[in-house]
């Protein structure tokens, strides 16, 4: 979201685009789809441009020397795997340096305090994932699988730095992607974003709210999503993803559709729903 972003604005701008279509924005997980997402709320910490954290003494220049690509060796292609290992252990950095300027915490603590709603679900679900391995969450010890309210209240206590990890990330990519927004926005160029319609198995929404999806009493799903053999696929689809539990959506007023919904349209200026 950094110098690269901005350049692509620029062209666009330049050859008289309006709009800028992006893939949908969230965390990318095993399979790298942002189609599958584990969470339907948060930003991709992948995205986020280590070099305005310089700029606030958050990171040296002298620790991202490492991890620049000689432009000049004419490669096209990215290793991914690199970046995953950059990104963790540049943002690790930034984090412990977060914490030892407490004039930085108060833009931070609104930051979390805004976005409770989902971030709380999310950090706690990542923390936990990342300490099971990376392993889903049906895996997991079924205290914090059944989320039950003590087992999770000793896990945030015993895992808090790592949870405050994960909300850092998470407020620096949304002020990353306003600035950029605002970026386009000043040269002319609207926003374009993509909802997947279904949430991923693996999630904090599913995780967060089984109510809300159709599963079963051990958590598996009941019925899962995907297309019916046609002209591209002889055998059809199965994506995987749970189906909603329409009537719990309804007596609760749609209102995780609704959120889900506003929270996007504060990122973007209009709205794709994938399938």
């Amino acid at each position: 979201m950094g110098e690269e972003a901005r350049a692509f604005v620029d062209f666009c701008a330049s050859a008289g685009f309006g709009w800028w279509q992006v893939l949908p924005l969230g965390p990318t997980a095993y399979g790298d789809s942002p189609y599958q997402s584990p969470s339907a709320f948060a930003g991709n910490p992948y995205l986020i441009d280590p070099r305005p954290l310089v700029e606030r003494g958050l990171l040296s220049p002298k620790e991202l020397e490492p991890y620049y690509v000689d432009s000049s060796a004419g490669t096209t292609d990215i290793d991914y795997g690199r970046l995953f290992v950059m990104n963790s252990a540049l943002l690790d950095r930034a984090w412990r340096r977060f914490k030892a300027q407490p004039q930085l915490q108060t833009e931070f603590e609104l930051f979390c305090s805004t976005h409770a709603g989902w971030l709380d679900d999310y950090a706690l679900f990542a923390a936990i994932k990342e300490t099971e391995h990376g392993h889903a969450w049906n895996t997991w010890p079924s205290a914090l699988r059944l989320r039950e309210p003590k087992a999770l209240v000793r896990f945030a206590q015993e895992h808090a730095d790592i949870i405050g990890r994960i909300q850092f990330s998470q407020f620096l990519f949304f002020a990353q992607w306003r600035a950029l927004r605002e970026y386009a926005h000043a040269h002319g160029l609207k926003i374009i974003g993509d909802i997947p319609i279904f949430a991923a198995y693996d999630s904090a929404d599913v995780w967060a709210h089984p109510e809300l999806f159709r599963l079963d009493d051990k958590g598996t799903p009941t019925h899962v999503a995907g297309v019916p053999p046609d002209y591209f696929t002889a055998t059809g689809q199965r994506w995987g993803n749970p189906l909603y539990n329409w009537p719990v959506h309804a007596e609760q007023g749609y209102a995780w559709w609704i959120e889900r919904v506003r929270h996007a349209l504060q990122l973007v200026d209009a709205l794709r729903i994938d399938h």
